[in-house]
């Protein structure tokens, strides 16, 4: 079985992403968020993940410690041992949906990285293709009459007094 953690995991795929350390990575999520916010969220899901793991390991060393071999665990040592063994089951799945929140930002990333101009940009260029106007502004056109502002069936106003 191999010895990476998830925070290793995680780490190496920050670094591969972004092509730096994480400690470059690190300042930079601290200093400029806004000029990559992707990486400061990675960056994010990866110090919640530090905790997550470190975590997992007193778990796990708890469970080793209580069923070392040559040990037989007390009637009171059961309860621990089930509890140990919960507490790691949770933290081993919140690590891996934290490297898997990891991946989907990269993922995000690297399509924002290779698609065109925005959605709202694309298609205000195609209308005008299918227009075959240039944009023009918005408002009515100063040479023609403003339309009427009631439309609708005609109210009935007071009735004749008895």
């Amino acid at each position: 079985m191999s010895n990476t953690t998830a925070l290793d995991q995680a780490t190496a795929m920050i670094e591969k992403a972004w092509n730096r350390p994480i400690d470059a990575l690190a300042s930079l999520a601290i200093r400029r968020p806004s000029d990559d916010p992707l990486l400061r969220s990675a960056m994010r899901i990866r110090s919640a993940l530090v905790i997550t793991d470190s975590a997992a390991t007193v778990h796990q060393d708890r469970l080793h410690a209580l069923t070392r071999p040559g040990h037989v665990p007390a009637f009171y040592d059961l309860e621990r041992i089930t509890s140990s063994a919960a507490d790691l089951r949770v933290a081993k799945a919140e690590s891996s949906t934290s490297l898997q929140a990891i991946s989907h930002v990269i993922e995000a990333r690297e399509s924002a990285a290779t698609t065109a101009p925005a959605p709202a940009v694309r298609l205000a260029q195609a209308a005008v293709a299918r227009s075959g106007h240039t944009p023009r502004p918005l408002g009515p056109v100063p040479d023609q009459p403003a339309p009427s502002a009631a439309v609708g069936p005609p109210v009935a106003g007071p009735g004749p007094r008895r």
